[in-house]
């Protein structure tokens, strides 16, 4: 810098002292205001919206793939499209350590380098260039962050051509910006040809990706969420062997455990002895010895840590009776004089809480699957019958209402037993079945309530 330019420099920086512009305390007071707005934003935010609750961390379950946040997912992307560079690709430190170290290397010499004084947009070329491609190249390799390198198809097209946005293009630009410096307009048409490009290929990489599809977690936060969630998932995993309540001393039903003698889990020779940590690890890793087999992730099963919280949760609160309940809503809504139950308002949670623990796939129950709306009305062995529209001689509303079916080649022999097995469903059930079925099987509350008859006033 020579001693002209200090001299303006200095000229100009007693200007603004003569406006009363001071570093301290003006500039200071205004980054400490703005601060503190940003502070209260913050917390306005994850006090009124917040962010949505996930399932509870589980350190053992190794079916779980960690994501970094949001503002590291270009870094997560740029690591894995480096993976995809022939022979330097699969070297982890070169992309880990060389290529990050490089690059902060470059940020801490940048005064070192960029020595122009000017601060005018038009006399600094070179590091706006460098910037808007970087940028670019951030904005880009996030979008892109979640889609993968190599398609299920064992296409490699989609990686290549992030590979070429990516890394490619950027990597040429800053070779030819660095090797032009000195031409200005060179540098703007590098700059604005490479940006472009990133953009269009990036964009073809975003229109060609397969749609993502996400499993959601539902995620319990109150106690009654809590307690619902464990009965849901005792009713799918643990009904079978040990009944809707846990009562059950003598398995029925299930196949290589028939009359198998077991202790009741809802006695209190269970729920007193047991500590819940304990019952965590009976339902984790199961009992092979006594036909009981693994549930948790960890063991090959298909329950969470945060899942198995809840059984024990629902098993405390429910059973236990050292334990006060909080209120409970009902199943399902009661049915009115004359009101036609829905699927999805009535039917769904009485075939997840009764039903799917042994109607869904894997399991000895004539292949009749009960996990959907469209599996009640066309599977099983006997799906003619099984389900008949206005028929009260439906299997279904046979068996819950403890009619089996007998096999009408041989009368003696049982075709399907009664349902379920252990324990007759309680009235109201059976009332809600033989409505819903009776009616047409309505899958909506707006088709039930089309069908809903007034009950007639007495006079």
């Amino acid at each position: 810098m020579n001693d002209e330019t200090k001299k303006q420099i200095n000229e100009r920086y007693e200007k603004e002292l003569d406006k009363g512009e001071r570093f301290w305390p003006d500039t200071i007071f205004k980054d400490v205001i703005m601060s503190l707005g940003i502070f209260i934003l913050l917390l306005l935010l994850a006090s009124f919206i917040g962010i949505p609750a996930e399932a509870k961390a589980d350190p053992s379950d190794t079916s779980y793939i960690p994501r970094p946040e949001w503002y590291f997912l270009f870094l997560f992307k740029f690591l894995a499209l480096y993976g995809q560079l022939p022979l330097i690709g699969k070297i982890e430190w070169l992309a880990t350590v060389l290529v990050p170290g490089i690059a902060l290397g470059i940020l801490t010499l940048i005064p070192f380098i960029e020595k122009n004084p000017n601060r005018h947009y038009s006399k600094r070329i070179l590091p706006i260039s460098i910037m808007t491609i970087m940028v670019v190249g951030i904005v880009l390799l996030t979008l892109m962050s979640e889609i993968h390198t190599v398609s299920e198809d064992g296409s490699t097209l989609l990686g290549l051509l992030q590979t070429i946005a990516g890394i490619i293009i950027p990597t040429a630009a800053y070779i030819l910006l660095f090797a032009f410096k000195n031409k200005t307009r060179f540098m703007i048409w590098t700059t604005s040809l490479a940006a472009v490009s990133m953009i269009l290929i990036s964009g073809i990489v975003l229109a060609l990706a397969p749609e993502k599809t996400s499993e959601e977690t539902e995620v319990a936060t109150t106690l009654p969420d809590q307690i619902v969630a464990g009965q849901d998932l005792y009713s799918i995993h643990c009904t079978e062997c040990h009944g809707d309540d846990g009562s059950v001393a003598i398995i029925e039903g299930v196949e290589g455990l028939e009359g198998e003698k077991i202790t009741p889990i809802n006695s209190r020779d269970v729920l007193y002895t047991i500590t819940d940590s304990a019952m965590i690890e009976v339902i984790a890793y199961g009992r092979p010895n006594a036909g009981m087999p693994p549930y948790g992730k960890t063991y090959g099963g298909e329950l969470t840590r945060g899942e198995i919280d809840y059984i024990v949760i629902f098993m405390r609160y429910m059973w236990d009776d050292r334990f006060e309940a909080p209120e409970i809503q009902p199943l399902y809504p009661p049915l009115a004089d004359g009101e036609v139950p829905s699927y999805d308002v009535h039917i769904q949670p009485i075939v997840k809480r009764y039903c799917i623990s042994c109607h869904r796939a894997g399991k000895d129950n004539n292949n009749y699957l009960m996990t959907t709306y469209e599996e009640i009305l066309t599977t099983g062995d006997n799906a003619a019958n099984n389900v008949i529209a206005g028929d009260e001689n439906s299997y279904l509303l046979q068996t819950i209402q403890e009619h089996a079916i007998m096999n009408p080649d041989n009368p003696d022999e049982e075709l399907i037993g009664v349902m379920p097995p252990t324990k007759a469903l309680k009235p109201d059930i059976v009332d809600a079945f033989i409505r819903w079925i009776m009616n047409g099987m309505p899958r909506t509350a707006t088709d039930a309530a089309a069908l809903f008859t007034a009950p007639t006033p007495t006079p």
